[in-house]
């Protein structure tokens, strides 16, 4: 991907490679996210086998793949490992670009900017939990699908469910949580058509009305930590295989929602 003009800057670590497309910029989400993201927690893995229920095939199909709010490349690092590809990551927090745990490339990119060099790219687009934290969701749209190719496949998940919003949404930075209907009436505003759907997560949902309340009187600067800590290998274990006592697809209810829509 011939990018004259874009620089490499040659700090330590995992900087080294990152390409500058844009400058860094602070974003509506902890930090602290950052540290307890893992693909060892059972969230991370229950969040990517439901991915390859309900959209493997299009992976393994796909040409160009990236990922949108990549973060510190959990999602990045299990496609790569499971399919044997190549995630484009983008993202403008600087900080989870230098803490990228995938071998995949990095960019820091504003979509907005609307690179022509990456119009029309990507046959597969990973959007998963960053629509939440957008103000205006459809001007944010309308820049990712820039990016997707006609006929191309956008996959998005969402935390599920504004009965669950609590202060650990806010320390996180969501500005909403979604039913699947709601999600859909998002897409079908911009032009997506919707070729898989489910909620998943529904083990969990006990466990989010006692975060709820376990919560509410924690300092804030503690809440993301506390509120994502899977406490021990354990308890880590019981819980990947408690989240995986349901049926996917499901219609019913759940803690996310993630859908799989084709750009028309």
């Amino acid at each position: 991907m011939p990018m004259e003009y874009c620089r490499q800057v040659p700090v330590t670590s995992n900087s080294a490679r990152i390409v500058y497309l844009s400058p860094p910029h602070s974003v509506s989400m902890g930090d602290a996210w950052f540290e307890i993201a893992s693909p060892d927690h059972f969230w991370f893995i229950r969040r990517f086998d439901v991915l390859n229920k309900i959209a493997g095939r299009w992976i393994k199909n796909a040409t160009r793949v990236a990922e949108f709010g990549c973060g510190n490349g959990v999602v990045q690092a299990q496609i790569g490992d499971r399919y044997k590809a190549n995630v484009d990551g983008y993202d403008l927090n600087q900080l989870s670009l230098q803490e990228n745990i995938s071998s995949s490339p990095l960019f820091c990119y504003d979509v907005h900017q609307r690179n022509p060099e990456l119009a029309n790219r990507y046959d597969f687009i990973v959007l998963f939990d960053v629509l939440e934290h957008i103000d205006d969701e459809d001007g944010f749209l309308a820049s990712v699908l820039y990016h997707l190719k006609s006929g191309g496949i956008l996959c998005i998940n969402v935390p599920a469910l504004q009965s669950l919003y609590s202060k650990y949404d806010k320390a996180v930075g969501h500005v909403r949580r979604y039913t699947l209907g709601q999600l859909l009436e998002v897409a079908q505003r911009n032009s997506l058509k919707p070729v898989a759907s489910t909620y998943w997560g529904l083990p969990l949902m006990p466990l989010l009305w006692m975060r709820r309340y376990w919560i509410r009187n924690m300092p804030e600067d503690q809440i993301i930590a506390q509120g994502m800590d899977s406490r021990t290998g354990a308890l880590n274990s019981l819980l990947r295989a408690w989240s995986r006592l349901e049926a996917i697809p499901q219609q019913m209810t759940g803690t996310s929602v993630m859908t799989v829509l084709r750009k028309m």
